[in-house]
């Protein structure tokens, strides 16, 4: 099997919560890869969810640096010709304002089940050549 990694990071506060926007998207990916991975599997791509954590000192730094993907090691937003952008946040992000993902004119807090689908179809027919 040929290995197409997700890699899905988000912030993660000492006491171990992170903000309802990146336990959605969490809940996107879930979905989103269970469908990969049924529908990729009689190709042979194995797509694998890889889950990491940025600490506060790292976010308060770089916000948009939480609720971000990469699709077989490239930005996710490259796959669809997205762009990213930013909003205020809430709970554990405090007054950050949080990472936004824009694709032909709709902007999504929450990254849905189908755009991590579309970006990870385009990424796995590149395996294919």
């Amino acid at each position: 099997m040929i290995a197409l990694p997700i890699i899905w990071q988000r912030l993660l506060s000492e006491d171990g919560k992170t903000c309802d926007r990146c336990n959605a998207t969490y809940e996107e990916m879930l979905r989103a890869v269970g469908k990969l991975k049924e529908s990729l599997r009689p190709l042979g791509i194995d797509p694998m969810l890889e889950v990491k954590e940025l600490d506060v000192k790292s976010f308060e730094a770089n916000p948009s640096e939480s609720n971000r993907i990469w699709i077989g090691g490239r930005p996710m937003e490259e796959w669809l010709d997205a762009s990213v952008g930013s909003s205020p946040c809430c709970s554990v992000c405090g007054d950050s304002k949080c990472r936004t993902v824009e694709v032909e004119g709709n902007t999504f807090e929450v990254i849905p089940e189908k755009l991590l689908v579309k970006a990870s179809l385009v990424a796995a027919s590149q395996l294919l050549k």
